[in-house]
């Protein structure tokens, strides 16, 4: 427990630095929960209705002007002529199929003009008022049929919970190592960072991610690993443990902002914990040091350009030899659970059951892919 952590009757106290905008919706109102992919059509409903309401006055315009031009050939039960209010009254009652039967065509040439164009202009106002109607109904249906796909196909992905700076920062470099923008499931309280996540090609889950109902409909259970990128402490707590225990073999990695909360995380569920405050105040501080070691630093951190940092397994033909003779330039050894330093006299001779970390250059196919080839189930 941290100097900032608080005991009360045996209940830890998280230290608070601020408001959060996840945390603080959450205690203001119920934020309804939503599954929303990324949109195909970029035309909106609003365009699309003003569009077909412009058609049908269209086709209601038409139909004036012809009866209007031809008003001779009709007759009028009240006073047996046809004026231009006539004309607009007729139009309408027939396209919408009413037809009081008060204004008929009289002349052969009146009903041979209903038959060739009234009538072709009546099926076409019916279509545009039918189809605006069946294809909300089937956009609706279609959206469903893809959500089902979606959560059929869905499997070992990654949840991100929140979409701030940290959140697009951990999504860039997942991306960069060749993750699928398909395989990143974001989840916000905010509908418009929802829709900033589906602008961008993420499929999106509104709602407060400290609750299992919202989690599920990101479907945690069958992820494979969790980004916790929350702005407060106290909700990454929440996050992870619900995210924990619905999911028990994903790895979830959470950032905080006050170190003395990262072993609270970690008992939380939290693999591996990022103090981004400190991590920046560290970066600053080598940076004033040395600003050329600092800018290998952010070079390393950030993937797809310049130097690389790659975990990767052990190659049959680097199986013996020393971390100094592989192609690679090898900085530490995973072996088990023990993290082992190039200089180890003990990571040498490399095993065929190790990972090893290395610096490479990135190029366009490596940040499409890691240089060496892993398994799905190892992929960063």
């Amino acid at each position: 427990m941290g100097p900032g952590d608080a005991v009360d009757g045996g209940v830890f106290h998280v230290k608070l630095p601020g408001q959060d905008a996840m945390a603080r919706r959450a205690d203001e109102l119920v934020v309804p929960t939503r599954v929303m992919l990324p949109r195909r059509v970029a035309v909106g409903p609003a365009r699309q209705v003003g569009k077909r309401l412009l058609m049908a006055l269209l086709v209601l315009a038409a139909t004036v002007l012809i009866v209007w031009l031809d008003r001779s050939g009709y007759s009028d039960s009240a006073d047996g002529k046809v004026d231009l209010l006539d004309a607009v009254y007729y139009a309408t009652v027939t396209l919408s199929t009413t037809g009081y039967g008060d204004i008929t065509p009289s002349s052969d040439g009146a009903r041979l003009i209903n038959v060739v164009l009234v009538t072709p202009l009546r099926v076409l106002f019916l279509i545009i008022l039918v189809g605006t109607t069946l294809e909300v109904l089937t956009e609706r249906t279609r959206e469903d049929f893809r959500l089902k796909r979606w959560r059929a196909n869905l499997r070992d992905h990654t949840v991100v919970v929140g979409f701030g700076t940290k959140g697009r920062s951990a999504i860039l470099t997942l991306c960069a190592t060749g993750l699928s923008k398909d395989q990143i499931v974001v989840v916000d309280p905010a509908s418009k960072v929802i829709e900033a996540a589906n602008a961008e090609g993420f499929t999106g889950v509104l709602g407060d991610a400290t609750r299992s109902d919202v989690l599920l409909r990101a479907e945690l259970q069958k992820a494979r690993q969790v980004i916790i990128a929350t702005q407060r402490d106290d909700t990454a707590v929440l996050v992870a443990l619900t995210a924990r225990q619905l999911n028990r073999g994903a790895k979830i990695v959470a950032a905080v902002r006050e170190e003395e909360n990262a072993p609270l995380l970690r008992q939380s569920g939290a693999d591996a914990v990022i103090t981004s405050a400190s991590a920046a105040g560290r970066l600053l501080g080598l940076s004033v040091l040395s600003p050329s070691a600092g800018t290998v630093m952010e070079d390393l951190i950030q993937q797809g350009s310049g130097l690389d940092l790659v975990e990767r397994p052990v190659i049959k033909a680097e199986v013996g030899k020393s971390v100094r003779e592989t192609d690679d330039l090898v900085v530490s050894v995973l072996r088990g659970h023990r993290l082992l330093g190039y200089d180890d006299p003990a990571a040498s001779p490399l095993q065929l059951t190790d990972r090893v970390i290395t610096i490479v250059r990135a190029s366009p196919s490596s940040a499409a892919a890691p240089k060496h080839p892993m398994p799905p189930h190892q992929r960063p």
